[in-house]
């Protein structure tokens, strides 16, 4: 039996300071729509913009995952997104007053416990799932990360650190299924050894950071005068070092806590994949930079798999939008309106329908008894989807026009007569940047590609 999608019950708000900015911020979990997927919102800004969790937004790794659209960014997205997935949640909206999500006690946990406080509700429509069929690998040769994903029937994640420390000396840890992670994961603490620590602090880079939010293992003599400034610097009492070498600061949840929160951190790192995965992940001396190289790699190889892949819908069943409500959304009307269905729309893609009539103006001379669908016009039906997706972007879509400014690799491969109905499903190839959309588009009829082509498209303010 196929997994339902899910969300919350009801919303939740959480808050704290943010690891290097120091700002005080809050989190709010707002219950969302089917297909909605994960996105943040910056609530403290003019028209409240919106940020999806979406690999492609990644600009930076820099002591955690960052995200950027259009100026607009969220830092340190991993402990969050980990909570969510490991909740089995796949639509939620996150309204955040900050440009940085809190850093708590460098776990998951207070997120974790968030989300079952508000409630899970399950969904109507399926989970969508990417469901690897060969090994795929990423090596990073400066870091020595490796990771690695095999077909498997769930997620499975397997990692192992090594830091060539006499400190911190090899660990594994292994997440079975994902119902594992509130209970054995999710409150695993973040760490970092005593020299990052000292450099981090010199270079003013944690300015909420809290002794009482991360291990620290001491990787190095440290005297008396030292460890008096670093309780100074934290207000502490006094500091010390235990006889495993780590701060007193804290205790250990887990014998092999530095390990499960690397897992942790695969986890919201690819969660930016925009779909659950089923394989077994095997990751080696894993990292914020190598996760979401990685991360790139497989939706890469989901897109490719997407493009050649017949949408599979039901045309028995009612649309997401039917001609009127194109009509809100598209400018074009009667003879030039030629899309006459949205069937699915997503952050980065979207399905359409064009039912190929008998009745339509251009089979008179296109041609007398031999009616064939110019392949200029499948284009065009095409790239009216493409701006339903486009505009879908945007408040108040009917105050802007898309204008097309470059087909290329355009192909046709099979006649589209009277009777068709062609489904067409574009992708997009980068971003949503600045009105400038570039997608990869096909139409199918009857399991069969028709036509096909990249659309490089802009959208501009009516005058």
């Amino acid at each position: 039996m196929s997994k339902k999608q899910r969300t919350i019950k009801q919303s939740i708000s959480i808050s704290g300071v943010g690891l290097h900015t120091g700002v005080e911020s809050t989190i709010t979990f707002i219950p969302a729509e089917e297909d909605f997927g994960i996105k943040f919102q910056r609530t403290d800004l003019e028209n409240k913009p919106i940020i999806e969790a979406d690999i492609d937004l990644v600009v930076h790794t820099i002591r955690g995952t960052n995200i950027e659209k259009d100026g607009v960014s969220i830092r340190t997205t991993e402990h969050v997104l980990a909570a969510i997935a490991g909740a089995q949640i796949d639509n939620l909206l996150i309204k955040i007053n900050a440009c940085e999500t809190p850093i708590l006690d460098g776990s998951s946990i207070e997120f974790t416990n968030a989300l079952t406080k508000a409630g899970i509700k399950n969904q109507e429509k399926d989970k969508t799932y990417f469901q690897v069929k060969r090994k795929i690998t990423y090596t990073d040769e400066n870091t020595g990360s490796e990771i690695s994903i095999t077909p498997f029937d769930k997620l499975k994640i397997s990692v192992e650190i090594d830091y060539n420390s006499t400190t911190l000396q090899k660990q594994d840890s292994v997440l079975e299924d994902i119902s594992e992670f509130e209970t054995e994961f999710s409150s695993s603490r973040t760490f970092c050894f005593l020299h990052e620590l000292d450099e981090l602090l010199n270079n003013n880079l944690i300015k909420g950071g809290d002794i009482n939010n991360a291990i620290v293992i001491v990787d190095k003599d440290v005297d008396e005068k030292e460890l008096a400034e670093l309780a100074k610097t934290f207000n502490k009492e006094n500091i010390a070092v235990k006889e495993k070498g780590i701060l007193n600061n804290l205790d250990l949840r887990y014998q092999n806590e530095p390990a499960r929160h690397k897992l942790l951190d695969v986890i919201g790192d690819l969660t930016l994949i925009g779909k659950n995965i089923k394989g077994h992940v095997i990751a080696k001396k894993p990292g914020h930079t190598s996760n979401i190289a990685f991360a790139r790699k497989i939706k890469e190889i989901m897109r490719k798999e997407m493009r050649n892949t017949v949408p599979a819908i039901d045309l028995n069943t009612k649309p997401l939008y039917d001609k009127e409500k194109i009509k809100t959304i598209l400018p074009h009307r009667k003879p030039f309106l030629f899309i006459d269905e949205i069937r699915e729309l997503g952050s980065d893609y979207i399905i359409g329908t064009k039912f190929v009539k008998e009745e339509e103006d251009y089979f008179l001379g296109h041609f007398p008894g031999e009616p064939v669908m110019p392949g200029v016009l499948q284009l065009e039906t095409m790239a009216q989807a493409g701006g339903v997706l486009i505009l879908s972007t945007v408040d108040n879509p009917d105050d802007y026009l898309t204008f097309f400014m470059k087909i290329d690799n355009a192909k046709f491969k099979k006649k589209v007569v009277p009777g068709d109905t062609i489904i067409f499903r574009l992708n997009l190839i980068s971003p949503i940047r600045r009105g400038l959309c570039h997608m990869h588009g096909k139409g199918f009829v009857d399991g069969e590609i028709v036509v096909e082509g990249d659309l490089l498209a802009q959208i501009a303010a009516k005058k």
